[in-house]
């Protein structure tokens, strides 16, 4: 599903040069669950960033099914994550003025799906998540692990086959990150792809798959 050959990536400040990843190649198969682990500043979130269309590479070659991303231009990119990819974020990144029902169906929005099916299709997700009651509050109204429920129910109510998870946990206390944890490997029991960047070992854990970034490279 996932094929990366000899991903580089430089990031140029005036006179500072960065080499984020250096020479990155990796195959991620279709219903894999993989942890991408390393330390503050060793080119796991760059990584993740290529994968998810959010960033490019400088050099090398990124395909993604039939797809050769690294030849998509703006346009192709957005339509590659708004149709096969989703993110879930360390800090949840919900709309703070829009309801957990408005933050949820805002990708259905974005695709100018219809009323009646963007009220079904959020009514089913919230139930597999077991949010309904959270749907007409603001993310001010909900504890940290509820609005994490909001943001990966906003990440699936898109369809798209990869979730990508950007230190998910990250912002959760211990009990209510193992219980996300415990959605993701559910969601990945029912054909996910998910691929998720962490420092914490338990995390990583869940994992079927973890690979190790030292310094922009694959030690592991």
């Amino acid at each position: 599903m996932i094929k990366l050959e000899n991903i580089s990536k430089i990031y140029k400040f005036d006179d500072v040069v960065i080499e984020a990843l250096k020479d990155v190649s990796l195959t991620i198969e279709k219903g894999e669950f993989v942890a991408i682990m390393g330390a503050s500043g060793s080119g796991k979130s760059t990584l993740l960033n290529i994968i998810g269309c959010m960033d490019t590479a400088t050099s090398g070659t990124y395909t993604l099914d039939n797809d050769v991303i690294s030849k998509l231009n703006s346009n192709g990119l957005s339509k590659i994550r708004n149709s096969k990819i989703t993110f879930v974020f360390q800090n949840f990144a919900l709309m703070e003025k829009y309801t957990a029902y408005e933050n949820i169906e805002l990708p259905l929005v974005n695709r100018k799906v219809s009323f009646a099916e963007r009220r079904k299709r959020v009514s089913e997700i919230a139930k597999q998540l077991g949010i309904e009651a959270q749907l007409d509050k603001l993310p001010k109204q909900m504890s940290g692990g509820q609005q994490q429920r909001i943001a990966l129910a906003r990440a699936l109510v898109s369809g798209a086959d990869i979730i990508l998870a950007d230190e998910p946990t990250g912002a959760l206390d211990q009990k209510t990150g193992i219980e996300l944890m415990e959605l993701l490997r559910n969601l990945n029991k029912d054909g996910k792809t998910i691929i998720l960047v962490t420092h914490d070992p338990i995390v990583a854990s869940y994992a079927k798959r973890i690979i190790t970034i030292l310094d922009g490279r694959i030690s592991q």
